[in-house]
Protein backbone atom coordinates (compact mmCIF):
# COMPACT_ATOMS: atom_id res chain seq x y z
CA UNK A 1 0.00 0.00 0.00
CA UNK A 2 1.24 3.81 -0.87
CA UNK A 3 2.16 5.55 2.28
CA UNK A 4 0.42 8.13 3.42
CA UNK A 5 1.74 11.87 2.85
CA UNK A 6 3.76 13.23 5.90
CA UNK A 7 4.78 9.71 6.87
CA UNK A 8 8.11 9.14 7.59
CA UNK A 9 8.09 6.67 4.72
CA UNK A 10 6.28 9.24 2.16
CA UNK A 11 9.15 11.68 2.83
CA UNK A 12 11.90 8.45 1.48
CA UNK A 13 12.23 6.71 -1.55
CA UNK A 14 13.03 3.27 -1.57
CA UNK A 15 15.77 1.99 -4.25
CA UNK A 16 17.47 -1.90 -5.01
CA UNK A 17 20.88 -1.69 -5.33
CA UNK A 18 23.18 -4.46 -5.20
CA UNK A 19 25.47 -5.25 -2.58
CA UNK A 20 29.14 -4.44 -2.10
CA UNK A 21 30.24 -8.42 -2.35
CA UNK A 22 28.17 -11.17 -4.18
CA UNK A 23 25.03 -10.73 -5.56
CA UNK A 24 22.35 -10.31 -3.19
CA UNK A 25 20.21 -7.04 -3.48
CA UNK A 26 19.64 -5.09 -0.83
CA UNK A 27 16.57 -2.26 -0.30
CA UNK A 28 17.76 1.65 0.63
CA UNK A 29 16.25 4.09 2.22
CA UNK A 30 17.47 7.97 0.37
CA UNK A 31 15.81 11.06 1.37
CA UNK A 32 14.06 12.87 -0.88
CA UNK A 33 15.56 16.15 -0.20
CA UNK A 34 18.53 15.18 -3.08
CA UNK A 35 19.75 18.82 -1.68
CA UNK A 36 21.07 17.23 1.56
CA UNK A 37 24.92 16.66 1.31
CA UNK A 38 24.39 16.57 -2.22
CA UNK A 39 27.88 17.50 -3.12
CA UNK A 40 29.39 14.95 -0.99
CA UNK A 41 28.22 11.63 -2.57
CA UNK A 42 31.12 10.72 -4.29
CA UNK A 43 34.37 12.04 -3.39
CA UNK A 44 36.98 10.05 -4.41
CA UNK A 45 36.83 7.34 -7.11
CA UNK A 46 39.85 4.55 -7.33
CA UNK A 47 39.74 1.84 -9.52
CA UNK A 48 40.34 0.51 -13.24
CA UNK A 49 40.10 2.60 -15.85
CA UNK A 50 38.03 1.15 -18.89
CA UNK A 51 38.04 4.19 -21.12
CA UNK A 52 39.84 7.46 -21.49
CA UNK A 53 38.75 10.46 -23.85
CA UNK A 54 39.99 14.10 -23.78
CA UNK A 55 36.53 15.08 -21.44
CA UNK A 56 35.68 11.61 -20.54
CA UNK A 57 37.03 8.65 -18.76
CA UNK A 58 35.03 5.43 -17.51
CA UNK A 59 36.03 4.12 -14.11
CA UNK A 60 35.43 0.68 -12.95
CA UNK A 61 34.69 0.04 -8.91
CA UNK A 62 33.33 -2.86 -7.04
CA UNK A 63 31.87 -3.82 -10.57
CA UNK A 64 30.40 -0.51 -11.85
CA UNK A 65 31.39 1.62 -14.24
CA UNK A 66 31.68 5.42 -13.73
CA UNK A 67 31.23 7.93 -16.33
CA UNK A 68 33.12 10.91 -15.40
CA UNK A 69 34.07 14.30 -16.98
CA UNK A 70 37.15 15.46 -17.13
CA UNK A 71 39.71 18.32 -18.47
CA UNK A 72 42.16 18.23 -21.07
CA UNK A 73 45.60 18.07 -18.67
CA UNK A 74 44.01 15.23 -15.95
CA UNK A 75 43.25 13.26 -19.71
CA UNK A 76 47.15 14.01 -20.65
CA UNK A 77 48.07 12.36 -17.29
CA UNK A 78 46.26 9.39 -17.00
CA UNK A 79 47.26 6.24 -17.79
CA UNK A 80 46.69 3.33 -20.10
CA UNK A 81 43.36 2.50 -20.13
CA UNK A 82 43.60 -1.05 -17.78
CA UNK A 83 45.57 0.64 -15.25
CA UNK A 84 44.34 1.62 -11.97
CA UNK A 85 43.13 5.28 -11.34
CA UNK A 86 42.30 7.38 -8.55
CA UNK A 87 39.98 10.38 -9.23
CA UNK A 88 39.18 13.82 -7.01
CA UNK A 89 35.51 13.81 -7.72
CA UNK A 90 33.09 16.45 -7.68
CA UNK A 91 29.49 15.34 -7.82
CA UNK A 92 26.50 17.53 -9.05
CA UNK A 93 23.36 16.80 -8.98
CA UNK A 94 20.25 18.56 -10.93
CA UNK A 95 16.81 17.60 -10.92
CA UNK A 96 17.23 15.76 -13.59
CA UNK A 97 21.39 14.78 -13.39
CA UNK A 98 23.37 13.37 -11.24
CA UNK A 99 27.05 14.27 -13.18
CA UNK A 100 30.46 13.02 -11.52
CA UNK A 101 33.89 15.91 -12.51
CA UNK A 102 36.92 14.06 -11.99
CA UNK A 103 40.47 15.40 -11.39
CA UNK A 104 44.11 13.89 -10.70
CA UNK A 105 45.30 16.76 -8.57
CA UNK A 106 42.93 18.52 -5.38
CA UNK A 107 44.11 21.60 -6.71
CA UNK A 108 42.07 21.56 -10.10
CA UNK A 109 38.95 20.22 -8.26
CA UNK A 110 39.03 22.97 -5.73
CA UNK A 111 39.71 25.43 -8.61
CA UNK A 112 36.98 23.69 -10.51
CA UNK A 113 34.39 24.41 -7.05
CA UNK A 114 35.44 28.29 -6.84
CA UNK A 115 35.32 29.07 -10.33
CA UNK A 116 30.67 26.80 -10.59
CA UNK A 117 30.34 29.97 -7.82
CA UNK A 118 30.67 32.30 -10.63
CA UNK A 119 27.57 33.55 -11.56
CA UNK A 120 27.88 32.31 -15.27
CA UNK A 121 29.87 29.57 -15.01
CA UNK A 122 28.50 26.13 -14.92
CA UNK A 123 30.29 22.93 -14.64
CA UNK A 124 30.52 22.22 -18.18
CA UNK A 125 32.07 26.00 -18.93
CA UNK A 126 34.50 25.23 -15.88
CA UNK A 127 36.10 22.35 -17.22
CA UNK A 128 36.42 23.81 -20.82
CA UNK A 129 38.12 26.83 -18.75
CA UNK A 130 40.47 24.68 -16.77
CA UNK A 131 41.07 22.52 -20.09
CA UNK A 132 42.27 26.36 -21.50
CA UNK A 133 44.59 26.88 -18.54
CA UNK A 134 46.66 25.57 -16.44
CA UNK A 135 45.13 26.07 -12.68
CA UNK A 136 48.36 27.44 -11.45
CA UNK A 137 47.95 30.09 -14.16
CA UNK A 138 44.42 31.16 -14.05
CA UNK A 139 44.99 31.74 -10.23
CA UNK A 140 48.10 33.62 -11.24
CA UNK A 141 45.38 35.91 -13.97
CA UNK A 142 42.69 35.76 -11.58
CA UNK A 143 44.97 37.73 -8.84
CA UNK A 144 46.55 39.62 -11.34
CA UNK A 145 43.05 41.30 -12.73
CA UNK A 146 45.11 40.15 -16.36
CA UNK A 147 41.32 40.13 -18.16
CA UNK A 148 43.14 39.84 -21.54
CA UNK A 149 44.81 36.58 -20.46
CA UNK A 150 41.34 34.98 -19.44
CA UNK A 151 40.03 35.76 -22.60
CA UNK A 152 42.06 33.79 -24.32
CA UNK A 153 40.31 30.61 -22.57
CA UNK A 154 37.78 29.21 -25.51
CA UNK A 155 34.12 30.28 -24.08
CA UNK A 156 35.47 33.24 -21.81
CA UNK A 157 34.26 36.73 -23.27
CA UNK A 158 35.48 40.20 -21.64
CA UNK A 159 32.28 40.11 -18.92
CA UNK A 160 32.80 36.31 -17.60
CA UNK A 161 36.76 37.12 -17.13
CA UNK A 162 35.47 40.50 -15.54
CA UNK A 163 33.14 38.22 -13.12
CA UNK A 164 36.10 35.46 -12.14
CA UNK A 165 38.23 38.52 -11.28
CA UNK A 166 35.92 40.27 -9.20
CA UNK A 167 33.93 37.39 -7.36
CA UNK A 168 37.31 34.64 -7.06
CA UNK A 169 40.12 37.34 -6.86
CA UNK A 170 40.42 37.79 -2.70
CA UNK A 171 39.43 34.05 -2.42
CA UNK A 172 42.36 31.79 -3.99
CA UNK A 173 45.93 31.49 -2.65
CA UNK A 174 48.80 33.65 -4.58
CA UNK A 175 50.06 32.24 -6.98
CA UNK A 176 53.47 31.49 -5.61
CA UNK A 177 52.19 29.97 -2.84
CA UNK A 178 51.86 26.21 -2.86
CA UNK A 179 49.13 24.33 -1.02
CA UNK A 180 50.29 21.53 1.33
CA UNK A 181 51.01 18.24 -0.49
CA UNK A 182 48.32 15.67 0.92
CA UNK A 183 49.79 12.94 2.23
CA UNK A 184 49.40 9.70 0.31
CA UNK A 185 47.48 7.51 1.25
CA UNK A 186 45.97 3.88 0.71
CA UNK A 187 43.51 2.47 -0.71
CA UNK A 188 41.65 1.28 2.60
CA UNK A 189 42.84 4.74 3.65
CA UNK A 190 40.94 6.53 0.74
CA UNK A 191 37.94 4.24 1.44
CA UNK A 192 37.60 5.05 4.84
CA UNK A 193 38.03 9.26 4.34
CA UNK A 194 35.33 8.38 1.03
CA UNK A 195 32.98 7.00 3.36
CA UNK A 196 33.04 9.48 6.23
CA UNK A 197 33.07 12.48 3.81
CA UNK A 198 29.61 10.90 2.24
CA UNK A 199 28.40 10.75 6.25
CA UNK A 200 28.58 14.44 5.89
CA UNK A 201 32.07 14.71 7.66
CA UNK A 202 34.22 18.07 5.92
CA UNK A 203 37.06 16.30 4.10
CA UNK A 204 40.24 18.03 6.02
CA UNK A 205 38.62 17.43 9.30
CA UNK A 206 38.00 13.45 8.47
CA UNK A 207 41.87 13.44 7.04
CA UNK A 208 43.06 14.05 10.59
CA UNK A 209 41.22 12.49 12.39
CA UNK A 210 42.51 9.58 9.99
CA UNK A 211 46.01 10.79 10.84
CA UNK A 212 45.26 10.50 14.66
CA UNK A 213 43.74 7.35 14.37
CA UNK A 214 46.02 5.27 11.97
CA UNK A 215 49.24 5.88 13.78
CA UNK A 216 49.06 2.51 14.62
CA UNK A 217 46.63 1.12 11.91
CA UNK A 218 48.35 1.85 8.60
CA UNK A 219 47.94 -1.81 7.87
CA UNK A 220 44.45 -2.20 9.86
CA UNK A 221 40.98 -3.29 8.04
CA UNK A 222 38.77 -0.96 6.66
CA UNK A 223 36.19 -1.83 9.49
CA UNK A 224 38.90 -0.91 12.41
CA UNK A 225 40.19 2.18 10.63
CA UNK A 226 36.74 3.53 10.01
CA UNK A 227 35.57 2.94 13.63
CA UNK A 228 38.73 4.36 15.19
CA UNK A 229 38.58 7.31 12.95
CA UNK A 230 34.92 8.09 13.89
CA UNK A 231 36.12 7.79 17.42
CA UNK A 232 38.23 10.37 16.45
CA UNK A 233 35.73 12.93 15.33
CA UNK A 234 33.63 12.22 17.50
CA UNK A 235 36.58 13.59 20.50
Amino acid sequence: MPEKPGTPEANHVIIACPAREGSTWKRTRLSAKLSYNVRSMIAHLRGKLLAKHPNQAVVETAGVGYDVTITIPTFSDLPAAGSEVALHIHTHVREDQIALYGFLRPAEKKLFEKLITVSGIGPKLAITILSGMPADEMTGAIRGNDIARLTRIPGIGKKTAERMVLELRDKLPPADTEAPAAPNMTAVEEDVISALVNLGYQRPAAERALAMAGKNEKEGTFEAMFRNTLAALAK
